[in-house]
């Protein structure tokens, strides 16, 4: 055994097993812990594949900021996920449902699976070896896939509105600043003249 090999095996097997304990986890901070492990073996991974730039984007972007700011959510929300977890039996059998065909699809497309070694001979995207990955990847996502990667820009966009939707909960008797009223309020309803009489107060 390589050593390639062996440090393929050791993060391949810490990832899977992390990944099983975001969902297993009863503990919601120990499940972003577990995040964090499963994003840092991927990035060895992307880094045993040679793609540097996808490993460090992976540590950047999801480790320092994606899985930290969950990680702060998590402990700073007075979120009540007992009272979450009463409602999840009615919607296992949905769930155990939903699961199975996604099993039949992995197991279909994993016996369906063959690779022959001219596969990178004929890819869409010729690989030039006298560029860097990073500068090679740079040209393919902002040249020929420059619409569907504003599409999922704009995708991103649309999913975190719609989950501040979602969450947004107005509690009653807060005051909240109203725009619209102020911008079109008139002068007599912000504006009141008082006629003081000399030694009397108001």
């Amino acid at each position: 055994m390589t050593l390639p090999l062996f440090f393929f095996y050791v993060f391949s097997i810490i990832a899977v097993a992390s990944a099983l304990m975001v969902i297993s986890s009863r503990n919601p901070v120990h499940s972003v812990l577990f995040l964090i492990l499963c994003f840092v073996n991927s990035a060895g991974l992307f880094m045993l594949a040679g793609a540097e730039f996808l490993a460090l984007i992976l540590i950047v972007v999801y480790v320092g900021a994606v899985a930290v700011l969950f990680l702060f959510v998590v402990m700073m929300l007075d979120v009540d996920f007992a009272g979450m977890r009463q409602g999840m039996l009615q919607y296992a059998p949905v769930g155990v449902v939903v699961g199975i065909i996604l099993l039949l699809e992995l197991l279909l497309v994993a016996g369906s699976f063959a690779l022959s070694p001219e596969v990178a001979s004929t890819a869409v995207v010729p690989i030039d070896q006298t560029i860097e990955n990073t500068r090679a990847l740079g040209q393919v996502i902002y040249t020929r896939y420059v619409f569907l990667f504003q599409a999922a820009g704009g995708v991103l966009l649309v999913a975190m509105i719609g989950a501040i939707v979602l969450t947004l909960q107005h509690k009653p008797g807060i005051k909240r600043q109203d725009v619209f009223k102020q911008v079109s309020r008139k002068r007599h309803e912000g504006v009141e003249l008082v006629d003081v009489k000399p030694g009397q107060g108001l």
